[in-house]
Protein backbone atom coordinates (compact mmCIF):
# COMPACT_ATOMS: atom_id res chain seq x y z
CA UNK A 1 0.00 0.00 0.00
CA UNK A 2 2.75 2.53 0.40
CA UNK A 3 4.02 2.33 -2.83
CA UNK A 4 0.38 4.05 -4.16
CA UNK A 5 0.04 7.50 -5.00
CA UNK A 6 -2.90 9.88 -4.34
CA UNK A 7 -4.19 12.68 -5.86
CA UNK A 8 -5.85 15.83 -4.03
CA UNK A 9 -7.62 18.04 -6.55
CA UNK A 10 -7.93 21.22 -3.74
CA UNK A 11 -5.68 22.75 -1.36
CA UNK A 12 -7.25 24.67 0.60
CA UNK A 13 -7.85 23.11 4.89
CA UNK A 14 -9.05 20.35 3.70
CA UNK A 15 -7.09 19.10 0.83
CA UNK A 16 -3.57 19.88 2.79
CA UNK A 17 -4.63 18.43 6.23
CA UNK A 18 -5.76 15.24 4.30
CA UNK A 19 -2.58 15.49 2.35
CA UNK A 20 -0.47 16.00 5.52
CA UNK A 21 -2.36 13.44 7.19
CA UNK A 22 -1.27 10.60 4.40
CA UNK A 23 2.52 12.21 4.35
CA UNK A 24 2.79 11.41 8.21
CA UNK A 25 1.64 7.83 7.46
CA UNK A 26 3.98 7.18 4.63
CA UNK A 27 2.21 7.54 1.41
CA UNK A 28 3.06 9.70 -1.70
CA UNK A 29 0.63 12.75 -2.59
CA UNK A 30 0.24 15.34 -5.30
CA UNK A 31 -2.41 18.19 -4.10
CA UNK A 32 -3.62 20.65 -7.26
CA UNK A 33 -4.67 23.81 -7.14
CA UNK A 34 -6.93 25.84 -9.24
CA UNK A 35 -5.25 29.42 -8.10
CA UNK A 36 -1.77 30.54 -9.29
CA UNK A 37 -1.12 30.81 -5.75
CA UNK A 38 -1.83 28.60 -2.97
CA UNK A 39 -2.78 30.67 -0.15
CA UNK A 40 -6.18 31.67 2.13
CA UNK A 41 -7.57 34.70 2.21
CA UNK A 42 -7.94 36.70 5.71
CA UNK A 43 -11.16 35.49 7.77
CA UNK A 44 -11.64 34.18 10.61
CA UNK A 45 -12.95 29.98 11.79
CA UNK A 46 -13.46 28.37 14.93
CA UNK A 47 -11.59 25.49 15.85
CA UNK A 48 -13.04 23.52 18.67
CA UNK A 49 -11.95 20.46 20.54
CA UNK A 50 -12.82 17.83 18.15
CA UNK A 51 -10.62 19.49 15.07
CA UNK A 52 -7.87 20.26 17.53
CA UNK A 53 -7.14 16.78 18.12
CA UNK A 54 -7.07 16.00 14.23
CA UNK A 55 -4.24 18.94 14.42
CA UNK A 56 -2.48 17.32 17.20
CA UNK A 57 -2.18 14.35 15.56
CA UNK A 58 -1.11 16.08 12.50
CA UNK A 59 2.08 18.02 14.15
CA UNK A 60 0.55 21.37 13.84
CA UNK A 61 -2.15 22.61 17.27
CA UNK A 62 0.73 23.84 19.68
CA UNK A 63 1.91 26.29 16.63
CA UNK A 64 -1.82 27.38 15.86
CA UNK A 65 -2.68 27.85 19.70
CA UNK A 66 0.35 29.93 19.62
CA UNK A 67 -0.50 32.80 17.16
CA UNK A 68 -4.78 32.06 17.74
CA UNK A 69 -6.42 33.80 20.40
CA UNK A 70 -8.40 31.76 22.82
CA UNK A 71 -11.40 33.70 24.78
CA UNK A 72 -12.08 32.81 28.23
CA UNK A 73 -15.79 32.69 27.68
CA UNK A 74 -17.97 32.86 24.17
CA UNK A 75 -21.27 34.34 25.09
CA UNK A 76 -25.05 34.69 23.35
CA UNK A 77 -25.97 38.41 23.31
CA UNK A 78 -29.49 40.04 23.13
CA UNK A 79 -28.90 41.76 19.40
CA UNK A 80 -30.67 45.23 20.23
CA UNK A 81 -29.20 45.53 24.00
CA UNK A 82 -26.08 43.76 23.66
CA UNK A 83 -27.22 42.04 27.29
CA UNK A 84 -25.50 38.71 27.36
CA UNK A 85 -28.03 36.17 28.19
CA UNK A 86 -25.78 32.85 27.95
CA UNK A 87 -22.15 32.29 28.92
CA UNK A 88 -19.57 29.44 28.53
CA UNK A 89 -16.70 28.83 29.92
CA UNK A 90 -13.45 28.17 27.96
CA UNK A 91 -12.22 26.43 31.12
CA UNK A 92 -15.31 24.39 31.42
CA UNK A 93 -15.02 23.39 27.54
CA UNK A 94 -11.08 22.18 29.00
CA UNK A 95 -12.47 20.34 31.74
CA UNK A 96 -14.76 18.13 29.90
CA UNK A 97 -13.54 17.77 25.88
CA UNK A 98 -9.64 18.28 27.17
CA UNK A 99 -8.77 21.79 24.71
CA UNK A 100 -10.46 24.71 24.77
CA UNK A 101 -11.65 26.53 21.26
CA UNK A 102 -9.39 28.74 19.47
CA UNK A 103 -10.33 31.40 17.29
CA UNK A 104 -7.97 31.28 14.32
CA UNK A 105 -7.08 33.31 11.12
CA UNK A 106 -7.65 30.82 8.02
CA UNK A 107 -4.51 32.22 6.34
CA UNK A 108 -2.41 30.91 9.85
CA UNK A 109 -4.28 27.50 9.96
CA UNK A 110 -3.66 26.98 6.06
CA UNK A 111 0.11 28.58 6.40
CA UNK A 112 0.86 25.86 8.67
CA UNK A 113 -0.78 22.99 7.16
CA UNK A 114 1.13 23.80 4.05
CA UNK A 115 4.53 24.29 5.39
CA UNK A 116 3.99 20.91 6.90
CA UNK A 117 3.52 19.49 3.83
CA UNK A 118 5.94 20.94 1.95
CA UNK A 119 8.65 20.09 4.40
CA UNK A 120 7.41 16.52 4.03
CA UNK A 121 8.10 16.60 0.46
CA UNK A 122 8.59 20.46 -1.99
CA UNK A 123 7.19 18.87 -4.79
CA UNK A 124 3.90 17.91 -3.50
CA UNK A 125 1.60 21.36 -4.34
CA UNK A 126 0.90 22.29 -7.85
CA UNK A 127 -0.84 25.92 -8.34
CA UNK A 128 -2.42 27.14 -11.17
CA UNK A 129 -3.76 23.79 -11.97
CA UNK A 130 -7.85 23.76 -12.71
CA UNK A 131 -9.05 20.30 -13.13
CA UNK A 132 -11.92 19.95 -15.75
CA UNK A 133 -11.98 15.98 -16.06
CA UNK A 134 -11.33 12.73 -14.52
CA UNK A 135 -11.16 9.35 -16.33
CA UNK A 136 -10.82 6.02 -14.23
CA UNK A 137 -9.90 2.39 -14.45
CA UNK A 138 -9.51 -1.03 -12.75
CA UNK A 139 -5.71 0.33 -11.87
CA UNK A 140 -6.58 4.11 -11.17
CA UNK A 141 -7.46 7.28 -11.98
CA UNK A 142 -6.15 9.74 -15.08
CA UNK A 143 -7.02 13.65 -14.10
CA UNK A 144 -6.27 16.41 -16.66
CA UNK A 145 -6.34 20.44 -16.22
CA UNK A 146 -7.05 23.05 -17.99
CA UNK A 147 -3.24 24.29 -18.23
CA UNK A 148 -3.42 20.95 -20.36
CA UNK A 149 -1.45 19.11 -17.53
CA UNK A 150 -2.32 15.38 -17.25
CA UNK A 151 -1.76 12.96 -13.89
CA UNK A 152 -2.68 9.82 -12.83
CA UNK A 153 -2.83 8.12 -9.76
CA UNK A 154 -4.24 5.05 -7.86
CA UNK A 155 -6.82 7.65 -6.13
CA UNK A 156 -8.28 10.83 -6.36
CA UNK A 157 -9.80 12.83 -3.53
CA UNK A 158 -11.99 15.58 -4.13
CA UNK A 159 -11.19 18.78 -1.40
CA UNK A 160 -12.60 21.00 -4.09
CA UNK A 161 -15.16 23.27 -2.28
CA UNK A 162 -18.93 22.95 -1.75
CA UNK A 163 -18.84 23.68 -5.55
CA UNK A 164 -16.76 20.74 -6.62
CA UNK A 165 -16.14 19.98 -9.92
CA UNK A 166 -15.57 16.70 -8.84
CA UNK A 167 -18.59 16.14 -7.50
CA UNK A 168 -20.25 17.73 -10.74
CA UNK A 169 -19.17 14.73 -12.53
CA UNK A 170 -18.98 12.18 -9.97
CA UNK A 171 -22.49 12.73 -9.25
CA UNK A 172 -23.75 15.18 -12.26
CA UNK A 173 -27.46 17.32 -12.36
CA UNK A 174 -27.12 18.43 -8.58
CA UNK A 175 -25.62 21.91 -8.98
CA UNK A 176 -25.30 24.01 -5.63
CA UNK A 177 -27.95 26.54 -5.46
CA UNK A 178 -28.14 29.71 -3.61
CA UNK A 179 -29.99 28.64 0.07
CA UNK A 180 -31.57 32.49 0.91
CA UNK A 181 -28.77 33.64 3.03
CA UNK A 182 -26.44 36.30 2.50
CA UNK A 183 -23.09 37.00 4.84
CA UNK A 184 -20.57 39.75 5.30
CA UNK A 185 -17.38 39.24 6.86
CA UNK A 186 -14.64 41.58 7.98
CA UNK A 187 -11.48 42.13 9.83
CA UNK A 188 -10.82 45.26 11.88
CA UNK A 189 -8.07 46.50 13.91
CA UNK A 190 -8.19 46.34 17.22
CA UNK A 191 -7.38 49.85 17.97
CA UNK A 192 -10.05 50.78 16.03
CA UNK A 193 -12.81 48.26 18.14
CA UNK A 194 -14.99 50.11 20.20
CA UNK A 195 -14.17 49.31 23.80
CA UNK A 196 -17.72 47.69 24.99
CA UNK A 197 -16.79 45.19 22.17
CA UNK A 198 -13.34 44.30 22.83
CA UNK A 199 -14.33 43.61 26.72
CA UNK A 200 -16.80 41.36 25.46
CA UNK A 201 -14.16 39.53 22.95
CA UNK A 202 -16.80 36.83 21.54
CA UNK A 203 -20.22 37.25 21.18
CA UNK A 204 -23.21 35.87 19.37
CA UNK A 205 -26.06 38.27 18.69
CA UNK A 206 -28.86 36.19 17.26
CA UNK A 207 -31.42 38.68 15.73
CA UNK A 208 -34.59 38.58 13.59
CA UNK A 209 -33.77 36.84 10.41
CA UNK A 210 -29.73 37.93 10.74
CA UNK A 211 -27.48 37.14 13.07
CA UNK A 212 -23.72 39.71 13.69
CA UNK A 213 -20.85 37.54 15.51
CA UNK A 214 -17.06 39.16 16.18
CA UNK A 215 -14.14 36.97 17.83
CA UNK A 216 -10.52 38.30 18.24
CA UNK A 217 -7.92 36.92 15.83
CA UNK A 218 -3.75 36.89 16.26
CA UNK A 219 -4.11 37.34 20.16
CA UNK A 220 -6.74 40.27 19.81
CA UNK A 221 -4.37 41.97 17.31
CA UNK A 222 -7.70 41.86 14.79
CA UNK A 223 -11.53 41.52 15.45
CA UNK A 224 -13.63 39.15 13.07
CA UNK A 225 -16.33 40.37 12.58
CA UNK A 226 -19.45 38.28 10.95
CA UNK A 227 -23.08 39.21 9.99
CA UNK A 228 -25.16 36.78 8.22
CA UNK A 229 -28.84 37.12 7.38
CA UNK A 230 -31.82 35.74 4.97
CA UNK A 231 -32.20 37.64 1.24
CA UNK A 232 -35.03 36.88 -1.42
CA UNK A 233 -31.96 36.64 -4.20
CA UNK A 234 -28.20 36.72 -4.72
CA UNK A 235 -27.30 37.13 -8.58
CA UNK A 236 -23.10 36.97 -7.98
CA UNK A 237 -20.91 34.01 -7.58
CA UNK A 238 -17.93 34.25 -4.96
CA UNK A 239 -17.37 34.38 -1.59
CA UNK A 240 -14.75 37.67 -1.16
CA UNK A 241 -16.96 39.90 -2.91
CA UNK A 242 -16.59 43.57 -2.07
CA UNK A 243 -19.40 45.29 -0.25
CA UNK A 244 -20.05 48.86 1.51
CA UNK A 245 -20.20 49.66 5.51
CA UNK A 246 -23.41 51.38 4.39
CA UNK A 247 -24.98 48.52 2.95
CA UNK A 248 -23.98 46.24 5.87
CA UNK A 249 -25.02 48.94 8.50
CA UNK A 250 -28.50 49.03 6.87
CA UNK A 251 -28.67 45.73 7.26
CA UNK A 252 -28.29 45.84 10.59
CA UNK A 253 -29.92 49.08 11.93
CA UNK A 254 -31.55 48.12 14.86
CA UNK A 255 -28.82 46.23 16.17
CA UNK A 256 -27.14 47.25 19.53
CA UNK A 257 -25.47 50.80 19.21
CA UNK A 258 -21.94 49.23 20.09
CA UNK A 259 -22.49 46.75 16.75
CA UNK A 260 -23.15 49.69 14.65
CA UNK A 261 -20.40 51.33 15.53
CA UNK A 262 -18.10 48.63 15.02
CA UNK A 263 -19.73 48.27 11.54
CA UNK A 264 -18.33 51.72 10.55
CA UNK A 265 -15.01 51.54 12.09
CA UNK A 266 -14.63 48.87 9.05
CA UNK A 267 -11.80 50.02 7.28
CA UNK A 268 -12.03 50.95 3.69
CA UNK A 269 -11.30 47.72 1.42
CA UNK A 270 -11.93 45.23 4.23
CA UNK A 271 -15.75 44.55 4.17
CA UNK A 272 -16.46 41.65 1.79
CA UNK A 273 -19.96 39.67 1.09
CA UNK A 274 -21.12 35.98 -0.57
CA UNK A 275 -24.12 34.34 -1.02
CA UNK A 276 -24.16 31.03 0.98
CA UNK A 277 -24.75 27.45 -1.12
CA UNK A 278 -25.73 24.65 -0.34
CA UNK A 279 -26.41 20.71 -1.58
CA UNK A 280 -28.17 18.21 -0.41
CA UNK A 281 -26.20 15.03 1.28
CA UNK A 282 -25.47 12.79 -1.03
CA UNK A 283 -26.20 8.95 -0.24
CA UNK A 284 -22.19 8.10 -1.29
CA UNK A 285 -19.29 10.13 -1.40
CA UNK A 286 -17.64 7.60 -3.57
CA UNK A 287 -17.15 6.41 -7.04
CA UNK A 288 -14.64 3.45 -7.66
CA UNK A 289 -11.55 5.47 -7.06
CA UNK A 290 -12.76 8.93 -6.33
CA UNK A 291 -14.04 10.66 -2.78
CA UNK A 292 -14.45 13.40 -1.70
CA UNK A 293 -13.75 15.46 1.78
CA UNK A 294 -14.78 18.63 3.31
CA UNK A 295 -17.57 20.56 1.74
CA UNK A 296 -17.12 18.64 -1.38
CA UNK A 297 -18.51 15.39 0.18
CA UNK A 298 -21.17 17.95 2.95
CA UNK A 299 -21.04 21.64 2.17
CA UNK A 300 -21.42 23.00 5.66
CA UNK A 301 -23.74 26.32 6.12
CA UNK A 302 -21.45 28.49 9.22
CA UNK A 303 -24.53 28.02 11.88
CA UNK A 304 -22.66 25.86 14.19
CA UNK A 305 -19.10 26.51 12.87
CA UNK A 306 -18.05 23.29 12.78
CA UNK A 307 -17.25 23.67 8.41
CA UNK A 308 -13.68 23.51 9.11
CA UNK A 309 -13.54 21.02 12.00
CA UNK A 310 -15.24 18.78 9.60
CA UNK A 311 -12.71 19.00 7.24
CA UNK A 312 -9.53 18.40 9.33
CA UNK A 313 -11.72 15.09 10.89
CA UNK A 314 -12.33 14.11 7.30
CA UNK A 315 -8.79 14.73 6.28
CA UNK A 316 -7.16 12.56 9.67
CA UNK A 317 -9.83 9.86 8.74
CA UNK A 318 -8.12 9.57 5.12
CA UNK A 319 -4.92 8.86 6.86
CA UNK A 320 -6.09 6.98 9.44
CA UNK A 321 -8.23 4.72 6.94
CA UNK A 322 -5.61 4.25 4.49
CA UNK A 323 -3.05 3.53 7.17
CA UNK A 324 -5.54 0.35 7.95
CA UNK A 325 -6.57 -1.26 4.91
CA UNK A 326 -4.62 -3.69 2.62
CA UNK A 327 -5.72 -1.99 -0.38
CA UNK A 328 -6.83 1.72 -1.84
CA UNK A 329 -10.69 0.42 -2.85
CA UNK A 330 -10.93 -1.08 0.60
CA UNK A 331 -9.27 2.29 2.18
CA UNK A 332 -12.00 4.61 0.51
CA UNK A 333 -14.76 2.13 2.09
CA UNK A 334 -13.18 2.25 5.35
CA UNK A 335 -13.15 6.38 4.90
CA UNK A 336 -16.72 6.91 3.94
CA UNK A 337 -17.97 4.16 6.55
CA UNK A 338 -15.91 6.24 9.23
CA UNK A 339 -17.41 9.50 8.02
CA UNK A 340 -20.45 9.39 6.40
CA UNK A 341 -23.02 9.58 9.07
CA UNK A 342 -21.02 12.29 11.04
CA UNK A 343 -20.79 14.14 7.85
CA UNK A 344 -23.97 14.35 6.52
CA UNK A 345 -25.78 14.54 9.86
CA UNK A 346 -23.61 17.72 10.94
CA UNK A 347 -24.35 19.16 7.42
CA UNK A 348 -28.26 18.88 8.40
CA UNK A 349 -27.72 20.06 12.22
CA UNK A 350 -26.52 23.60 10.72
CA UNK A 351 -29.25 24.26 8.40
CA UNK A 352 -31.51 23.54 11.34
CA UNK A 353 -29.46 26.25 13.79
CA UNK A 354 -29.07 28.73 10.98
CA UNK A 355 -33.53 28.97 11.28
CA UNK A 356 -32.85 28.81 15.02
CA UNK A 357 -30.76 31.87 14.89
CA UNK A 358 -32.34 33.71 12.87
CA UNK A 359 -35.67 33.31 14.37
CA UNK A 360 -37.18 35.37 17.60
CA UNK A 361 -37.65 33.44 20.85
CA UNK A 362 -36.81 30.10 19.41
CA UNK A 363 -33.74 28.10 20.94
CA UNK A 364 -30.62 27.81 20.01
CA UNK A 365 -28.34 24.53 20.00
CA UNK A 366 -24.85 25.19 19.37
CA UNK A 367 -22.36 22.88 18.30
CA UNK A 368 -21.38 22.33 22.10
CA UNK A 369 -25.20 21.56 23.15
CA UNK A 370 -25.51 18.93 20.19
CA UNK A 371 -22.63 17.02 21.71
CA UNK A 372 -20.48 17.60 18.56
CA UNK A 373 -17.18 18.60 20.96
CA UNK A 374 -17.60 15.06 21.92
CA UNK A 375 -15.95 13.05 19.01
CA UNK A 376 -12.34 12.53 18.79
CA UNK A 377 -10.85 11.84 15.25
CA UNK A 378 -7.58 10.25 16.65
CA UNK A 379 -9.65 7.39 18.25
CA UNK A 380 -12.97 6.74 16.52
CA UNK A 381 -12.92 3.45 14.68
CA UNK A 382 -11.82 3.25 10.80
Amino acid sequence: MKDIRIIIVGAGIGGLAAGLALQRRGFKVALYERAAEIRDIGAGVIITANARKALHNLGVDEKLAEISSCVDAMKTCKYDTGEAYRVVSNSDIFEKYGMKTLQVHRADLHRLLMEAVKANDPEALHAGHQFIELEQDDTGVEVRFQNGAVDRGDILIGADGNASAIRSQLFPGEATSFNGQVAFRALIPSELVPQKVLDVEYAMHPGPKRYLMHYPLRGGSIMNLIGCGQSDTWQEEGWAIPAQNDEFYAAYSDFAPHLKELITKIPEGNLFKWGLRDREPLDTWTSGRVSMLGDAAHPMTPFLGQGACLALEDALLVGRAFEASSDPLEALARYEAARKERGNGVQLLSRQEGQSLQTPKKVQKPAIDRGLLAYDPVTVAV
